[in-house]
């Protein structure tokens, strides 16, 4: 049960208000021990998850006993994987009015159509005939679906 305050309005309504503020208050404050040394935002997080990556693709080439497709498709993964990773970093610190914002989107969405296509192929070469065109299906209309949100929805709804 709210009880009333001074001014006519409830508790409720009071904590909501201080949430509000506290809200504003913590996402205006500069986050501290998050700037590397160049001023953009360093993270271990990522830096842990680059490692990881970096470790296991390294652990796939060696167990690969000179598999040339296997290092092959290991390589172009992590490189894709990689490029795609800055690329987001770049598009996430660009102004949402520059052009730049434009070719990056472009470029994101083609690693990340790569990347499905190599998985798409690596994983078909392994399925009977029937999964294989339902596993190609299912990357084309991802692909598809990538480039309509990402170059032709936003043209429809401005």
């Amino acid at each position: 049960m709210a009880i009333g305050l001074e001014d006519g309005r409830s508790d409720m309504e009071n904590s909501d208000e201080l949430l509000l503020v506290s809200r504003s208050r913590r996402t205006s404050q500069p986050q501290s021990g998050g700037d590397d040394a160049h001023g953009g935002d360093f993270s271990w997080l990522t830096a842990l998850g680059f490692v990881f990556l970096t470790f296991n693709s390294g652990m796939a080439v060696y167990r690969s006993n000179g598999d040339i497709g296997a290092i092959s498709f290991v390589s172009f993964s992590y490189l894709d994987l990689v490029a795609l990773f800055s690329c987001l970093r770049l598009y996430e610190s660009t102004p949402p009015e520059s052009p730049r914002r434009e070719h990056l989107k472009m470029a994101v969405w083609l690693l990340t159509t790569m990347l499905t296509a190599a998985f798409s192929y690596k994983v078909a070469a392994v399925l009977p005939l029937p999964v294989v065109l339902l596993v190609w299906a299912m990357a084309a209309a991802t692909g598809h679906a990538g480039f309509f949100v990402f170059f032709r929805y936003r043209d429809q709804a401005r």
